[in-house]
């Protein structure tokens, strides 16, 4: 079937770190031809950007006041998804302890998640054939009305064996901990918090390999793209 005949499909794809959210949602994204964006980049650049410039990330009213000042541009290729703060490329940056310690302070300031979700709402509107977005609030907040939502979990055991088998010999019970802990305040901050949509799809990837994750949400898209 040609790309013009296929109606656009905005799948939201939920869930706490460690459920392997990012490579299900990139791999997805890549068999369907869809475009790819993970949300959660775009906070870890909002607080890269205060960070670098000294913003007290313990002053919820200084981190609102220049919610507005970075230029954050999401590439939305799933083979290579980029991400400039003032043009700068920070996909490197975002990812040290420094900016992880921080952005769940960040991303509970209303501000910040009023910005960030129109960022993210204009990138979905501009996906011709459709598009995959992953994060904590997409189902609920950010795209309510998206065609397909799922929400993917895993123990935290599960999670912490690989998270830390990412950050290359990280101590797994630190990291569960720190998973735990992440999870505590992404669930309960006012503003957007971490749920599952009611009409979402729950997958437990416990014992699930990431194939196995990826054929099964691949289905549910080729499904729901079937039934239009």
């Amino acid at each position: 079937m040609e790309n013009g005949a296929v109606k656009p499909v905005i799948v939201a794809i939920d869930g706490p770190s460690g459920t392997g959210k990012s490579s299900t949602s990139k791999a997805v994204a890549e068999q369907l031809g869809l475009s790819y964006l993970d949300t959660g980049a775009q906070y870890r650049a909002i607080t890269w950007w205060m960070v670098t410039n000294g913003i007290d990330l313990t002053d919820p009213t200084a981190i609102a006041a220049v919610a507005g000042k970075a230029e954050i541009v999401s590439g939305t290729d799933p083979v290579k998804p980029t991400i400039t703060v003032d043009g700068v490329d920070v996909s490197g940056p975002i990812r040290t302890e420094e900016v992880t310690s921080k952005v769940s302070a960040v991303s509970a300031v209303p501000e910040v998640r009023t910005r960030i979700s129109e960022l993210q709402r204009s990138l979905a509107r501009a996906a011709v054939d459709g598009i995959v977005v992953e994060g904590r609030d997409i189902g609920t907040t950010v795209l309510p009305d998206a065609d397909l939502k799922v929400f993917l979990t895993a123990s935290p055991e599960a999670r912490a064996a690989r998270r830390s088998g990412e950050l290359k010999g990280a101590d797994v019970n630190a990291t569960r901990e720190a998973l735990v802990k992440r999870d505590a305040a992404d669930s309960t901050r006012k503003t957007s918090p971490l749920a599952k949509a009611g009409d979402a799809v729950e997958v437990d990837t416990t014992e699930l390999t990431l194939a196995q994750v990826i054929e099964c949400v691949v289905t549910l898209v080729e499904e729901k793209r079937a039934g239009k």
